[in-house]
């Protein structure tokens, strides 16, 4: 996807969250790992950047909130999920070689890319990276999404309803970003209310618990008489923040918004770290360092955010990336 810098060095230091500018020159998701597979090509829409500098004040059209999902960690669970890892996988890489590397990296969710119609080929590797995680006690999440889908929820729910016809996953885990789509800065109200309507969609289409990607500035878009970010935790059963900066203090930074309102709503919230080289956002990525160092800093993540019941742990996006790190 599209790259974008969704704050200012400021931010980190009063703990504000903002929207995103139209100078700004980071990224919330890579373009190059994410497969064009998730949706068929044809019905894919340019993804452009946003160009307002905030989100517009205008009020969307009011969705109904659906009845917040019942959190079933206990207390005790929730302090061992705190220190626990997910990554995701977005690349066609050897299940053979994912599994063990999780398995020392203390993994225990793995969010796959599913493409729209996997060929016999991906299908097979799918069944041998169930049957590995299976046997090392991961979690294995559906992975997929498009900007459109937020118009677009008959998709959303057929992706679903394919990758769950495996019978291969225990989640889903939704990556759609409707602020990439072309109308976000002059129609936001339609495409908010589209977005929550999908995952409406999406979570009720099945039993798997459902996951998704959120950009840590969620609160600074209107959603009905509140805010998008409580909105969207009120029809999940968790958040994945994309709280991506260099260091410790800036990864709990940026998320703890989203880690307040989860504890609010009784919502597992993870936040997340970057390690894929970005030259647009050094600030965004602990590419330049090594495995050691990432290491440190996010069980520094797990003590800062281990104040909120919330913290569910931290995502790494992503696999190619991380393992080739310097060790």
């Amino acid at each position: 996807m599209a790259r974008k810098l969704w704050a200012v060095a400021a931010a980190l230091t009063v703990g504000l969250t903002l929207a995103p500018t139209a100078a700004s020159a980071a990224t919330n998701k890579p373009t190059a790992t994410k497969p064009a597979a998730t949706k068929p090509a044809a019905a894919k829409p340019a993804a452009a950047k946003p160009a307002a500098a905030k989100p517009a004040a205008t009020k969307p059209a009011a969705a109904t909130p659906a009845t917040p999902a019942t959190r079933t960690t206990t207390d005790s669970k929730a302090k061992t999920m705190a220190s626990s890892r997910a990554m995701w996988l977005w690349s066609q890489a050897d299940p053979a070689a994912v599994v063990p590397w999780a398995t020392g990296q203390r993994i225990t969710e793995i969010f796959v890319a599913v493409p729209w119609q996997p060929t016999a080929a991906q299908l097979a590797r799918l069944k041998d990276l169930r049957t590995r995680t299976r046997a090392a006690g991961i979690r294995l999440s559906a992975l997929g999404g498009d900007p459109s889908w937020a118009l677009d929820p008959a998709s959303a729910v057929a992706w679903r309803e394919r990758a769950t016809a495996t019978g291969l996953f225990d989640g889903i885990h939704l990556d759609v970003e409707p602020y990439l789509l072309p109308g976000w800065t002059t129609d936001q109200p339609r495409i908010v209310a589209g977005y929550l309507a999908m995952l409406d969609a999406v979570r009720t289409a099945g039993p798997e618990p459902l996951d998704a990607d959120v950009p840590f500035w969620l609160a600074t878009v209107p959603a009905g008489k509140g805010n998008l970010a409580d909105a969207v935790i009120a029809r999940v059963h968790a958040i994945t923040v994309m709280s991506y900066r260099d260091s410790a203090a800036g990864v709990v930074g940026v998320g703890t918004d989203l880690l307040a309102r989860g504890q609010s709503a009784g919502r597992p919230v993870r936040l997340a770290a970057e390690t894929q080289p970005l030259a647009d956002c050094a600030y965004c990525t602990f590419a330049p360092g090594t495995r050691s160092a990432l290491s440190a800093a996010l069980s520094t993540v797990d003590t800062e955010a281990a104040r909120y019941t919330s913290f569910n742990g931290i995502a790494i996006h992503d696999y190619d990336s991380w393992s080739r790190m310097a060790a």
